[in-house]
């Protein structure tokens, strides 16, 4: 009976409620009649479903925990850095001339030694060839045959050096003869003077001879060697690889004339590339030359192996980090120079750690935390991460071996009443 009275009540209340203030009751008449019927109703007392109700919600929540535990795990430092090149050259022509024929382009892969381009080759050929007559006439002119391949000669056995030879002996012969007859009182004192003056003419006319032989030797070392230098640059005609690579730039065409050291082509190794990273100050003592990487590119799930091979002598200043390189495999060329790489270097292979399952973990405003059970309550931890291998995360302070974390703590707070579910 006194639920109907307090429904009737009700009802007049919000007839009254209508005529004083329409907008309100059209914008949610029938949410404020649900919500006063069911206050009104649930005014009296209590039946025993509602007291049943209530009891259920007092009781702990059931939760899943897990005992965290000992592992053994790799310790690593993650760093970021730029994958460059290990080589990278702009070819160019040690020569100038027109270019005859460029066989790369862009993304070309070419090997060492590889022809790149060519120059066309009537010019060099040209030099050759004069050059090749210069030595002949040098060759010549010391009585060499032209068909003999000997550099060297005796200059006793040149045709200059006997005629000057023979003219002294006849000379001295002459000399000798009119110093008898001097004497012997046949001929004159300046007879013998002149016989005198004609040997010293013929032995500085020898010693000239001499010199000469010697002379046009050495004009046929200069022009063999501008025979070599003509051949040379016949071959320099052809720009060839220095190293197995891809072409990243070409910026010459054929038919174009170009100077030496214009830039024709950028050549790019691929394999191995050159990891610079920067590692924080309070990571640099653990790192030396010879440790494992493992390198990681984005858009990649792929994993490259590499190795530490250099480390910076000094921390910079500004930045409060070391430089390292690394050296990393990349024979299939699947990675490209310039690349953003995220690496691991491993400090060491076999460390013992504790980890706790990943969902475990509780992270707000950079904090993070783990949830415990203890004597029936939740107990909240503050702890340090390591790294994360699959779905374990390392804890490297703030829990020990053998506390049980929740495993999926969801909204719950320090201090919950809780019960372990089996």
């Amino acid at each position: 009976m006194s639920r109907l009275v307090s429904l009737d009540l009700v009802i007049a209340d919000l007839r009254w409620t209508r005529r004083v203030c329409p907008m309100f009751l059209a914008s949610a008449p029938a949410l404020a009649l649900f919500a006063l019927v069911s206050g009104g109703c649930g005014g009296g007392s209590s039946s025993p479903a509602a007291a049943g109700k209530g009891s259920a919600a007092a009781e702990p929540a059931p939760v899943t925990v897990q005992a965290a535990e000992r592992r053994t795990l790799v310790r690593a430092v993650t760093v970021t850095g730029t994958l460059a090149a290990e080589d990278q050259v702009a070819m160019s022509f040690k020569v100038p001339g027109r270019i005859e024929h460029i066989s790369v382009d862009l993304g070309s892969r070419v090997g060492a030694g590889q022809v790149v381009a060519r120059l066309a080759p009537v010019d060099f050929q040209l030099q050759v060839q004069q050059a090749e007559a210069a030595v002949q006439q040098s060759r010549a002119r010391l009585g060499l045959d032209p068909s003999d391949a000997a550099a060297r000669v005796d200059p006793e056995s040149t045709p200059l050096v006997r005629q000057s030879r023979a003219v002294l002996d006849e000379a001295t012969l002459s000399y000798d003869r009119i110093k008898t007859f001097v004497d012997r009182g046949i001929s004159s004192r300046a007879e013998l003077d002149t016989a005198n003056a004609a040997l010293k003419v013929a032995d500085g006319r020898y010693a000239d001879a001499i010199e000469e032989v010697h002379n046009r030797q050495a004009v046929l070392a200069q022009r063999r060697s501008e025979l070599e230098l003509a051949r040379q640059q016949l071959t320099d005609a052809a720009l060839l690889a220095p190293f197995p690579g891809t072409i990243r730039e070409r910026t010459a065409s054929a038919g174009q004339y170009v100077a030496a050291g214009a830039p024709i082509a950028t050549l790019v190794r691929m394999h191995p590339l050159r990891l610079q990273a920067d590692v924080p100050e309070r990571d640099a003592n653990s790192l030396k030359v010879g440790q494992q990487v493992r390198v990681r590119v984005e858009g990649d799930s792929r994993e490259y192996p590499g190795r530490v091979v250099r480390v910076s002598p000094a921390i910079d200043e500004q930045s409060r980090s070391l430089r390292i390189e690394a050296e990393v495999a990349n024979e299939a060329g699947t990675i490209r120079p310039g690349s953003f790489a995220t690496a691991e270097v491993i400090i060491a292979a076999q460390a013992p750690s504790i980890v706790v399952p990943a969902s475990s973990i509780v992270a707000f405003a950079g904090v993070e935390k783990v949830l415990t059970v203890g004597n029936g309550q939740v107990v909240e931890k503050r702890v340090s991460l390591g790294r994360r291998e699959g779905d374990a995360v390392e804890i490297l302070e703030g829990l020990a071996v053998g506390d049980r974390v929740i495993v999926t703590p969801g909204n719950m707070v320090d201090g919950e009443k809780v019960r372990v579910a089996p």
